[in-house]
């Protein structure tokens, strides 16, 4: 297992310097959103619960908080207690101060803060309020619980994933909320721009984890009004493009094969030593692959059954074939084209040494996003950002002694 060794740049500039975002946002899309603004420069402050933090901090394997070292990198990290007038006070202060507020409160949480969008756009006009949901602000669902496996049900996903004999399946990543994170910071940088043009004014952006997801089945709704009938499962293959599918290897490996274009399916047929498909009625056009995807995977599988993992691929390559291996994360860390890209790389972390993660993406040729610094303990840096707005040394420790604010040593990231 090999990862590219990386050291923090604690000093790289980026596009997004200036710009400050306070994180009220647990788990997972909140921290998705606010990864992209901060690896791109932008100063992300979590606002934590002085006992227990950001609840992903307890997402732990072998008793260490994988998910918080990377989702949380690049960010700070402020200790503070909202149950406290005195707590509620002081993020007042920082908000006034900052371009962007998320929060993934149920709808109606930050109002109960007393932190209502004009309140705090009366105090700060140019504030950008994102506001992660399951179901959204309005609509008769707002008021449920959202997290991200209802709606992977409920959006069709899981209705449309899997094998059509088996139950509707589930991804096994935290796909709603990742998908909303990532659009979640798109919205964020249009509203960014809106502000720099259009006079200063901020907005509130409404990002439930429902649309973005359903979004990615495309056109499933069109396909439902033109056919009136529910599409199946269909596992690895495709209703509009064949052959598709997974295939092993000789030595239990599998490949992926995407073939739909003509001259690809044409050109697999050929290498396969089966060039008498390309005249067979039942594989002329992609429809008619479709409609016969059993025969027309035959012969292919048998292919690949009779092979290595490492001959297939050889003999795809030369052909130009569109095939790529199946990889568990270890064959992944091992390729050889995800090193040269350094797609993952090691960094240092005070438990493990180095501790494997994404590098940043995408990849800007002018400004490229850079990973400054891990990921904060709890509180790390509670007094040098309440320092700034001018809470002086003593009423910090006050503060603290009062269990209002949390400071931490770095110690564990």
């Amino acid at each position: 297992m090999k990862a590219v060794p990386k050291q923090f740049e604690p000093e790289a500039a980026g596009a997004l310097n200036g710009v400050r975002v306070v994180d009220l946002s647990r788990l997972v899309a909140g921290n998705m959103l606010t990864l992209q603004l901060a690896d791109f420069g932008a100063e992300v402050i979590k606002i934590e619960d002085i006992v227990s933090g950001d609840p992903l901090r307890a997402w732990r394997v072998n008793d260490v908080s994988i998910h918080w070292k990377t989702y949380a990198r690049n960010k700070k990290s402020v200790a503070l207690d909202l149950r406290d007038e005195r707590g509620r006070t002081i993020l007042s202060d920082l908000l006034a101060t900052a371009d962007v507020l998320v929060e993934n409160f149920r709808p109606g949480g930050l109002e109960k803060l007393g932190l209502l969008p004009e309140v705090l756009r009366a105090q700060n006009a140019g504030l950008i309020i994102v506001r992660i949901s399951g179901w959204g602000q309005t609509g008769p669902y707002r008021d449920r619980p959202g997290f991200g496996t209802l709606v992977e049900g409920m959006s069709g996903f899981a209705s449309r994933n899997g094998f059509p004999d088996r139950p509707p399946l589930l991804p096994p990543a935290t796909l709603a909320d990742m998908v909303a994170g990532i659009y979640g910071f798109g919205a964020t940088m249009v509203a960014l721009r809106h502000r720099e043009v259009s006079g200063g004014n901020g907005q509130v952006i409404d990002l439930p984890l429902l649309d973005p997801l359903f979004s990615l089945l495309g056109p499933e709704a069109g396909i439902y009004q033109l056919t009136q009938q529910v599409r199946p499962r269909t596992g690895s293959r495709s209703l509009t493009g064949a052959p598709r599918n997974t295939f092993r290897t000789s030595d239990s490996r599998w490949i992926a094969i995407s073939a739909s274009m003509q001259v690809v399916a044409e050109r697999l047929f050929r290498t396969i030593g089966r060039p008498d498909m390309i005249v067979d009625p039942r594989f002329l056009t992609n429809s008619d692959r479709i409609k016969n995807a059993d025969a027309c995977e035959e012969p292919i599988a048998e292919f690949i059954a009779a092979r290595t993992l490492e001959d297939n691929m050889s003999i795809f390559e030369r052909a130009d074939v569109t095939a790529a291996p199946i990889y568990d994360i270890d064959q992944f860390l091992d390729d050889p084209h995800v090193q040269a890209r350094e797609i993952v790389v090691g960094l240092p972390d005070s438990e493990l040494g180095t501790v494997l993660m994404h590098n940043v993406v995408p990849r800007l040729e002018t400004t490229p996003g850079r990973i400054r610094m891990p990921a904060p303990d709890l509180g790390q840096h509670t007094f040098a950002i309440l320092r700034s707005l001018g809470i002086t040394q003593a009423r910090l420790e006050e503060l603290r002694e009062a269990g209002v604010i949390v400071q931490a040593k770095p110690s564990s990231q």
